[in-house]
């Protein structure tokens, strides 16, 4: 995958939380650091909306890519970065975020908090990357 396809494609993923927040929960996402907190409590009531359903692989691919994305964008935004499409793994290639000296898998992150553990805050995740990228 080239580099703007890349770009392009996170970019319109991010667009796409935005808009799936508006139209199933009335949520507005803007884009600024205190809307990462939404994600948390949206990815939540993806849950408690569609129970099973939001757990099923293609649902939980597309929520944790477009709301990863999303967070990734705000970084962006705020600090710069740029996305990589890791293949380290051929069977599971992954994007991440480069920015400073760290990568940050924001999709992960998301799948952690969906699947894995309710209490794993994207939003803490996204604070201890602006904290590592403004010392």
């Amino acid at each position: 995958m080239q580099q703007q396809e890349l770009e392009e494609l996170m970019a319109q993923s991010a667009k796409d939380a935005v808009a799936t927040s508006q139209d199933t929960f009335n949520v507005v996402l803007d884009y600024s650091a205190d809307s990462v907190a939404l994600v948390d409590d949206l990815l939540l009531a993806f849950i408690d909306r569609y129970k099973d359903q939001a757990l099923e692989d293609n649902a939980v691919f597309t929520l944790c890519n477009i709301y990863g994305a999303y967070v990734g964008e705000v970084i962006r935004s705020l600090m710069g970065g740029q996305w990589r499409y890791d293949v380290s793994d051929p069977e599971a290639p992954f994007v991440v975020l480069d920015l400073g000296e760290y990568s940050y898998a924001f999709a992960g992150i998301c799948y952690e908090r969906l699947v894995n553990d309710s209490q794993v805050s994207v939003k803490a995740y996204f604070d201890q990357a602006l904290a590592n990228n403004t010392q």
